[in-house]
Parts: structure tokens; C-alpha cells; sequence
């Protein structure tokens, strides 16, 4: 029998030992670029996102991968509980507001159909004014939990009853201690303390505010006294000049967002605006719509209940933060020149049209001759160092709101940005104006006599209060529109009158 020589065989297996290591070399040399070319891809990739997706989204992304992290086994990491109590003991068992804007703002996060078990409550809360509100909160019950997740981080929430008696009544009976637990991974503890809990108090005082009644307030002697205030006015009803409502409507979310922008340039967190324009324009309805908005309480502040600048001040200093603050007929409450020229007198003319400049329906004349009597002693000075002086720093997040029927008739010092940052014409009614009260009135978008009241709205000068009233003639929007349409043309008919016998005068004179 042949056999193969040994050599031959030990040589053979030696070269495919060779070759198979080769092959091993050349598979890892292979990984090895690819990995790299993979980690050069990725860092491209994540240096592309970050221009180019927003942060919102990039947040998204992030949240979404902590989740797969927390699901995929990351149940070993470093747990930390926050505990928050209904009441806590200082001797006398107080109440943890903590607590309350939690619960408020968990109810805003529970899923009623993904828990067991839920408490809901209503209550009732008594107006000083003898109306009644009520308010209904859901709620997690003992040992119900849920989470929550912000900027990619999960926090856990529990609710915990501590304390009780088992049921037991009598004398020692206690009563169980509700407690919030909220659970975080270690690593986010500053996130939680620092940005979590403070995003909750915000929250809830958003939520409160928006819950909350309005208010009006208005001066007596050297206090403030408050009614709810009920008016429906908002930016979608009022009847204004579209680009104008949408000016006012950023400046305001832009002022709301601006507190350590404010705080950063020196200049305390208030902002002035000036609405003039022809009675019965809308003024006060776009203070209205201002309060609805941003659910801020109203201080209408009637400067002849007010004697001295000192009770002036007391009266500011008194309004809370987050407040709206309106001096309505600024130019009846100070003489216009008061400032340049203290002996200038007021012309006639001025003074027998001031008992006018109000879009109030009171007596001819009650401004000027309440004032002269009480307001001698309160200048336009003390009411400026309020507004821009060393006393507006006194509170923050405040609307300082003037009206005027005549702005040449102001005081150019309270004119200037500052006191009067934002200055709003409220002008005659407009085609827009129109269709936004004929919408709000009749529910219609388009009729047969929307072309001529166009036209004669683009002829005659018409406040937007004139053609609410004749809107209101009828409920039939073909009656009251028809209505509107003879009013328009009655005054088109009459400006065109006494345009002719101005011109017949003219001639008259020259000749």
C-alpha cells in the first residue's frame, strides 16, 4: 500500500494554516474600515442634525432612545424618590403648595383608561360677590402611579396614603397622609430639582390662572375693590384691522416671554400701550380681549378718587404682578401742556370738548369738574415716576394700558416708548372690520349686499359700534343687513350734502 511521505503531509497542513490566517487578518483589516467608516458616518450625521433639525425634534429623538433604554434593561440603575407631602410640620401643620401644583398638574397626564383606579373631585368656590365656580380634578387613588416624561428624561409618579388608622374613629383618630412620590434615575437628579419641578409650578400656576374667574378692580379713596368681570370680548370677535389685531397679539406673546431678557437689559417687566382713536371704535373692547388672553385681573384706575401722589402710589404698589392696569381718558385727567407750560390755559374750544372724549354715556362734564376738585393735587409727574421711574420696579408682568379719544392732546412726555410703548389707532370700521361683525351677529361669511356695503364703507366714516346697532335690529341677517345698507347710504347722502355747502361757502368768501 502507497502512503504520502510525511514531510509532504506536515508541509501541506502548515500552508493552509498560513492561508487561513491570511483570510482571518484580511476579515478584521475588513471590519475594522468598516467600523470606521460607520463612526464617520454617524459623527457626520449627528453634526448634520444638530444644524439642521430642530430642537424640538432632536428632544423627541432623545426621549425615544431613554425609553428603549429603560425598557431594554436598565432596571439596575441608581433610583432617587422625591416626597412630597400634602402638609408638612412646622410646629403647625401647614399646607405644601408643591403638593397642590402637582396633583393639578398630574390631571393634565392621567390617562383614565389606562388606570385602575381614580379619584375625582369637584368643589365649589364663593365668589366675595356672592357667585359660585366650580372646578372638578381627577386624581391618582392609593398606590396609583403614572409617568411622565420631559426633555428625554422618565420620571415616575406615586401616590401614598401614610398615617391612618386602619378606619378607626374617636378621639385619637388620625387622618391619612396623602404623599406624592416621584421616582427619577440618579443621574437626573439636578434635572429634576433644577428644571422638572419648577416646569411643574409654572405649569400649575398657567393651569390656575386659566381657571380662574376674572376680576376687575376699581379705586376708592386709597383701595381697591373687585367684581368679576364676565366680558366676552376676545381677539377672534373684536372688529379690527386683521394686521393690527395680529401686531397687538405678538407683542403680547412676545412681552410674556421676555422676563430674563427684561431683567438681563435692566428695565423692569411691564409694557405701555396707547389705544386712541374716534369713540366707539373698540377701545374698550380690546382691553377686554387683552384681560381674556392673557387671564390677567383688570385695575381701572379713576384718577379723580385720587388726591395725593403718595395715595397714588400706595394704590400701584397695591396691584399685583401678572395685572392690567387702566387709566381710561388720559387727556381729561392732566392738562396737555402741563409739563412745558403750567400757566398755559386750556382753550375753550378744549374745554367744552372734553366733556366728549369718553366713550362713557355719563353726564357732559363729570370728568373736568370732578377732577378740578380733587385732583389738584395729583400731578402728571407722580403718575410718570410710577410708570418709568424708580416706583415701576415695584411689581412685574404688568399691562399699562391708556385710552384717548384725542392723542394731540397728550402730553408728549408720556408719548415717548417707555411709558406708551405701543401705540394702537382704533380707526372706523373696515371692510375686514365688517366681516368680523357680521360673522359674530348672523353667522354669515357671504350675502347679495356684502358688494354695496363695501363701497359705501370705503365712502363714509362709520365707527364699528354704529353698525353693531344695526346689526342688532334684526335677527334676520337679510333685514338687518338691508338695515345697515339704507344707514350707510343715509350718511353718504348727508356727507355729501355738507361737503356741497362747504364748497358753496368757499366761493362764497371768495367771491
Amino acid at each position: 500500500m502507497d502512503r504520502l511521505p510525511l514531510t509532504t503531509v506536515a508541509g501541506s497542513a502548515a500552508a493552509a494554516s498560513l492561508e487561513g490566517g491570511g483570510r482571518v487578518v484580511d476579515t478584521y483589516k475588513k471590519a475594522l474600515a468598516t467600523a470606521a467608516s460607520v463612526a464617520a458616518y454617524a459623527m457626520l450625521a449627528r453634526g448634520m442634525a444638530r444644524e439642521l433639525l430642530p430642537e424640538e425634534l432632536r428632544a423627541a429623538v432623545r426621549w425615544g432612545a431613554a425609553f428603549v433604554r429603560a425598557r431594554l434593561g436598565a432596571g439596575d440603575k441608581e433610583r432617587h424618590t422625591i416626597v412630597i407631602r400634602r402638609q408638612f410640620d412646622t410646629g403647625c401643620y401647614s399646607e405644601n403648595h408643591l403638593f397642590d401644583a402637582a396633583r393639578a398638574y398630574l390631571a393634565t397626564k392621567i390617562d383614565p383608561r389606562a388606570m385602575r383606579r381614580l379619584c375625582l373631585a369637584r368643589s365649589r368656590h364663593k365668589e366675595p360677590d356672592g357667585t359660585s365656580s366650580w372646578s372638578t380634578l381627577m386624581c391618582m387613588d392609593d398606590g396609583g402611579s403614572t409617568t411622565d416624561a420631559v426633555d428625554g428624561v422618565e420620571f415616575r409618579w406615586t401616590s401614598i396614603e401614610t398615617g391612618g388608622d386602619d378606619g378607626k374613629k374617636g378621639k385619637g383618630h388620625r387622618t391619612p397622609r396623602e404623599t406624592l412620590e416621584l421616582s427619577f434615575d440618579a443621574e437626573h437628579t439636578d434635572v429634576a430639582l433644577e428644571r422638572y419641578v419648577p416646569f411643574i409650578m409654572s405649569t400649575a400656576e398657567q393651569l390656575q390662572r386659566l381657571d380662574r374667574a376674572l376680576k376687575i378692580f376699581m379705586n376708592e379713596s386709597r383701595s381697591w375693590h373687585g367684581i368679576n368681570h364676565h366680558h366676552p370680548a376676545t381677539f377672534d370677535t373684536l372688529a379690527m384691522d386683521p394686521a393690527l389685531k395680529r401686531a397687538v397679539l405678538d407683542d403680547l406673546d412676545r412681552f410674556l416671554k421676555r422676563k430674563e431678557y427684561y431683567r438681563r437689559i435692566g428695565k423692569a417687566w411691564k409694557r405701555g400701550y396707547l389705544l386712541h382713536g374716534p369713540p366707539g371704535t373698540g377701545k374698550s373692547s380690546l382691553v377686554a380681549a387683552m384681560a381674556n388672553y392673557l387671564r390677567f385681573n383688570l385695575y381701572d384706575l379713576d384718577l379723580s378718587e385720587v388726591r395725593l401722589n403718595s395715595a397714588l402710589q400706595r394704590l400701584l404698589i397695591a396691584m399685583p404682578n401678572k395685572s392690567i392696569l387702566v387709566i381710561e381718558d388720559i387727556d381729561c385727567c392732566f392738562d396737555a401742556k402741563s409739563r412745558e407750560d403750567p400757566k398755559m390755559p386750556v382753550s375753550a374750544a378744549d374745554a367744552g370738548d372734553s366733556s366728549d372724549s369718553s366713550d362713557d354715556d355719563g353726564p357732559p362734564g363729570k370728568a373736568d369738574h370732578t377732577g378740578a376738585h380733587k385732583q389738584q393735587n395729583v400731578t402728571l409727574s407722580g403718575l410718570l415716576n410710577f410708570i418709568d421711574g424708580l416706583w415701576s420696579t415695584s411689581g412685574e408682568e404688568r399691562i399699562i394700558v391708556f385710552t384717548t379719544n384725542y392723542k394731540d392732546r397728550l402730553d408728549p412726555a408720556l408719548l415717548r416708548p417707555g411709558r406708551m410703548d405701543m401705540h394702537i389707532y382704533m380707526g372706523f370700521c373696515c371692510w375686514e372690520a365688517f366681516k368680523t361683525l357680521a360673522r359674530n351677529y348672523h353667522l354669515v361669511d357671504d350675502h347679495v349686499l356684502f358688494p354695496d356695503i363695501q363701497e359705501l364703507l370705503a365712502a363714509v366714516e362709520v365707527t364699528p359700534a354704529e353698525v353693531s346697532e344695526m346689526l342688532l335690529r334684526s335677527e334676520d341677517a337679510d333685514v338687518a343687513l338691508r338695515v345697515l345698507t339704507e344707514f350707510l347710504q343715509n350718511k353718504r347722502r348727508k356727507a355729501r350734502k355738507e361737503e356741497t355747502e362747504i364748497k358753496n361757502d368757499e366761493v362764497e368768501k371768495a367771491m
